[in-house]
């Protein structure tokens, strides 16, 4: 695992092709924007971990960008 130490308005980019931006920091919890292709599948670890209870995640493009609502 690789960690790394971001401020607001890093980014991270992934493959050449997904770039991850720290949007927000607020006490504890911080704000990931991320932008990808469509065809790549963006789930939060806790849904990957939930088998037995399938929840909808709603990803939508706007302005050409992949958004997590």
């Amino acid at each position: 695992m690789l960690v790394l130490s971001r401020k607001v308005g890093d980014k991270l980019v992934i493959d050449g092709n997904i770039t991850v931006e720290v949007v927000k920091i607020q006490g504890n919890r911080i704000s990931l924007g991320i932008v990808a292709p469509a065809n790549v599948k963006i789930l939060r670890g806790e849904l990957t971990e939930q088998q037995a209870k399938p929840q909808i995640v709603e990803l939508v493009v706007e302005d050409g960008l992949l958004v997590a609502c």
